[in-house]
């Protein structure tokens, strides 16, 4: 799982990834709820290699939910993503993305408390992370929401990814996308998506240790982007809380 990393930066987005670099600024480093790029078709009839790169919100947020609901979703357990009520409209229309990052942080509690370290590609420039993506109409002429969330498969026998995340927890890994599958990737149909769920070996990643940067570093560095004051506020949830049987 991952709820923290530094987005690849503008440089990487078009010399790595071949995209351009969205109008607004991003944070250094992204939680759930912020803004963030990530990398997908720019129409529905988008030739293969024709990607655009777009600023999203880390946290899935469907048509019927708040924002605050991404704090929850970032997210998504490849084995019920077609299944969950947060999850599978984006899944089922095939709507896959790419997340470029540079390095995600997992915490490691090999040391008696947890310790944060930092995953990186051993031989890549980026990592791009298999990921999904939804939209949300905010009323009437609003500035439509969008949001995305990293896909997430069983480490346990991972002899990296295992290492992270508390003792009895299951071990969860992001799926790290190769290069030469970025367009498949962003082309494929659902019946189609298994075929990319798969853990990238042990060798080809890096991990370290990596201390939180300071408080001030964190708000000044890493605060989400502010939206536009004319948004408007948005209705109610359609479905309720009760109803949305979280899987992140």
């Amino acid at each position: 799982m991952c709820a923290n990393y530094i987005p690849a930066s503008p440089a990487l987005l078009q010399g790595y990834f071949g995209v351009g670099v969205p109008d607004s600024p991003y944070p250094l480093e992204s939680f759930p709820g912020y803004l963030s790029p990530i990398i997908r078709k720019p129409r529905a009839d988008a030739g293969i290699g024709e990607r655009s790169a777009a600023l999203a919100m880390f946290g899935m947020v469907p048509h019927w939910a708040e924002p605050k609901l991404a704090r929850q979703t970032y997210n998504a357990r490849t084995e019920t993503v077609a299944s969950k009520p947060s999850y599978r409209h984006a899944f089922q229309h095939g709507q896959f993305c790419i997340v470029p990052a540079a390095t995600i942080f997992e915490p490691c509690y090999e040391s008696g408390k947890a310790e944060r370290f930092g995953i990186s590609a051993a031989r890549e420039e980026a990592l791009g992370v298999a990921a999904i993506w939804e939209v949300k109409q905010q009323g009437d002429g609003g500035l439509a929401l969008l949001s995305f969330s990293m896909l997430t498969i069983n480490a346990d026998e991972h002899p990296l990814m295992r290492r992270f995340h508390r003792p009895d927890d299951e071990k969860r890994m992001l799926v790290f996308l190769r290069p030469d599958q970025y367009d498949a990737w962003l082309h494929c149909k659902p019946a189609q998506a298994a075929e990319f769920f798969n853990p990238l070996p042990a060798d080809e990643l890096i991990a370290a240790p990596a201390p939180r940067p300071t408080a001030e570093r964190v708000r000044t560095a890493a605060a989400p982007l502010r939206r536009p004051k004319a948004r408007p506020k948005l209705s109610p949830a359609g479905d309720p809380q009760s109803a949305l049987d979280l899987d992140s």
